[in-house]
């Protein structure tokens, strides 16, 4: 499988902070990849470098190009939507439609019509009138409107509620999604994009601190409810992190045989969430 983004080694500083600290990344055609971590992480500096809205240091190439020297190009294939729908807030609803039928050759005016019917947008409001929730909405419209070939989601359900994210993910995936298309989203809701991703990124203090596909999680971490007269045994296999649950102690490893770890008491694949708590602490504490 071909890759359509390959980093190697990208560098940002904003002064003396460094945003991004040697970000190596490669992520296949057809992929539906998360980008998960804190705060000032560097989620959004990799992805604006991936758009090429942010200069960078380093070998990058999206979709045959270069971000930095092809842009214009690189953006007929590729589209993005942050966590903030910026649209002209003097314009209707309808009148964004036709300005963005009119500038993108690659826009289906049928498609962002028929997933607004489905919304209380009116068609003759103006943005300022909507509420932040029907500009999300909007936006994501819009978008979902135009065949690219990467889709990049920053944040894309802010301002929607449980129902309206639930339904956007599920339209992304039935509606949207082909193998001719990769998606990239970056969320602090993992628990809704879970079932939907192929592969999977942390991104901590600038690094890439764990690059896997979802199918190869079972194959690596391992959480294990460890029975009391284990406990020592457990602490001498490194565990990257424990907590407490239900009273009982759960280990989670990495890289260490199940067959070994049944030994210790119940064993579970950790969810993406659990995982990511146990990778920022390990990183923080490393």
């Amino acid at each position: 499988m071909n890759n359509i983004v390959e980093a190697k080694g990208l560098v940002k500083s904003y002064g003396s902070f460094r945003a991004l600290d040697g970000v190596d990344l490669s992520i296949p055609t057809g992929a539906i990849t998360g980008l998960i971590g804190p705060n000032g992480a560097g989620k959004t500096t990799t992805l604006k470098a991936l758009i090429g809205l942010c200069d960078v240091e380093g070998e990058l190439n999206v979709a045959g190009r270069d971000p930095r020297e092809s842009r214009h190009k690189l953006m007929e294939d590729v589209c993005f939507i942050a966590d903030v729908g910026i649209l002209p807030k003097w314009l209707k609803v309808s009148q964004v439609i036709d300005y963005v039928e009119a500038v993108h050759p690659k826009f289906h005016r049928t498609r962002a019509e028929k997933f607004l019917s489905t919304t209380e947008i009116p068609a003759n409001k103006r943005i300022k009138e909507l509420s932040k929730g029907m500009v999300t909405q909007l936006h994501l419209a819009l978008v979902m409107a135009i065949d690219v070939k990467l889709l990049v989601l920053d944040e894309p359900t802010i301002g929607l509620d449980i129902i309206y994210r639930k339904e956007f993910y599920d339209r992304l995936l039935n509606e949207y999604y082909d193998d001719n298309c990769t998606i990239i989203i970056s969320t602090h809701q993992v628990e809704e994009v879970e079932t939907l991703l192929s592969q999977l990124l942390f991104i901590c203090k600038g690094k890439i601190v764990l690059d896997t596909l979802m199918n190869d999680l079972p194959n690596t971490f391992t959480e294990v409810i460890v029975e009391p007269q284990n406990i020592e045994k457990a602490n001498h296999l490194n565990p990257i992190h424990i907590r407490e649950l239900l009273g009982k102690k759960c280990y989670t490893f990495e890289s260490v045989a199940r067959t070994e770890l049944e030994q210790l008491g119940e064993c579970l694949t950790p969810t993406v969430a659990d995982l990511f708590v146990a990778k920022m602490k390990e990183t923080r504490h490393g």
